[in-house]
């Protein structure tokens, strides 16, 4: 027994650690690592929810597909997870359509001048 779990923390050691890539609506592909993502199970409406609080990017997974926004405070995160009704929160207070979008993302980095 002893020699079969020593045996599989050598296994796990040698397993690379792979960070997870999403594709958002907008084709982007956005790397997790930084991200602290969380599996919601008590909405209808949202099944993912990651964040970034160096950033304030925050990611979204509804009806299979993500969606990023920027600027969104870590308090408007906190708020989302702890709303009676997540989906509704998010629908009023996130969502693109209903904050004529306020946390749009930059298409592109913006270039430094040096």
């Amino acid at each position: 027994m002893v020699r079969a779990l020593v045996l599989l923390i050598a296994q796990l050691a040698a397993t690379p650690i792979v960070s997870e890539t999403v594709e958002t609506a907008e084709h982007s592909l956005v790397d997790l690592g930084p991200f602290e993502c969380r599996d919601i199970t008590r909405s209808t409406v949202l099944q993912r929810v990651c964040y970034d609080r160096a950033r304030q990017d925050l990611i979204v997974a509804s009806n299979g597909t993500y969606d990023r926004y920027c600027g969104v405070t870590a308090e408007t995160v906190e708020r989302l997870l702890g709303a009676p009704s997540m989906g509704q929160f998010f629908n009023r207070n996130i969502k693109r359509e209903t904050t004529a979008g306020r946390y749009t993302c930059p298409t592109r980095e913006p270039v430094q001048n040096g």
